[in-house]
């Protein structure tokens, strides 16, 4: 039965809503693994009936298919917003609360208030008076999650596309900022950019003083 289900495609439908009546907006984030760059949240309201046969979790998605769903999302969200944390910041405080606090300001510039938030993830820190709910693989289950995974993701990429044309040696066009072996050798050989989380473990389990 389950190949049956995934060769048509049924496993890939999402749910539109966790309630009937509530205004919902689901909550992602894209970059917390990242060894350079912000880490950026969406937060999206979507139309109850809204359902979109690609839409799933970004992750599972092509760079294209990415780019195509973006301008739909915000075409046809009710309301949407996108907030960064940079990597002085997610030194400061932690990537947790980094990715917490980049959700909290993408709820709070959002111009529809929403009534639950579904949030991607097993952690959040609860956002004025608003009830949530932290779903685990949440961006595979539910339309509104999943579109703010593909903005946050679409914006984080573009960002550290626009940061590969000044640091170009890192490989981020590629890599957008992930522990890929290029970026690590890259870090091993030049050192660090202003973009680099300082608090990472940026060359894995080689010992090397790259602050000299």
């Amino acid at each position: 039965m389950y190949n049956f289900f995934a060769n048509f495609g049924f496993m890939n439908q999402l749910f539109s809503s966790f309630t009937q009546d509530k205004i919902e907006a689901g909550c992602d984030e894209a970059g917390r693994g990242c060894l350079a760059g912000p880490v950026v949240a969406a937060a999206v309201i979507l139309p109850k009936d809204f359902k979109h046969i690609d839409l799933n979790d970004s992750k599972k998605m092509t760079d294209k298919k990415r780019d195509l769903l973006r301008p739909i999302i915000e075409k046809e969200a009710i309301a949407f917003s996108v907030c960064m944390i940079d990597n002085n910041k997610i030194d400061e405080i932690n990537i947790l609360n980094a990715s917490i606090l980049a959700m909290h300001h993408a709820i709070g510039k959002l111009d529809h208030y929403p009534e639950l938030l579904l949030i991607d993830g097993n952690r959040f820190h609860k956002y004025e008076a608003i009830p949530h709910h932290c779903i685990i693989k949440g961006d595979s289950l539910y339309y509104s999650i999943a579109a703010a995974s593909v903005l946050a993701k679409t914006y984080r990429d573009e960002i550290m596309s626009q940061f590969h044309n000044e640091h170009p040696i890192y490989g981020w066009n590629v890599n957008k900022g992930y522990p890929t072996k290029l970026h690590r050798t890259a870090i091993r050989d030049n050192g660090v950019t202003p973009y680099h989380r300082l608090t990472f473990n940026l060359l894995g389990n080689q010992q090397l003083d790259l602050f000299d």
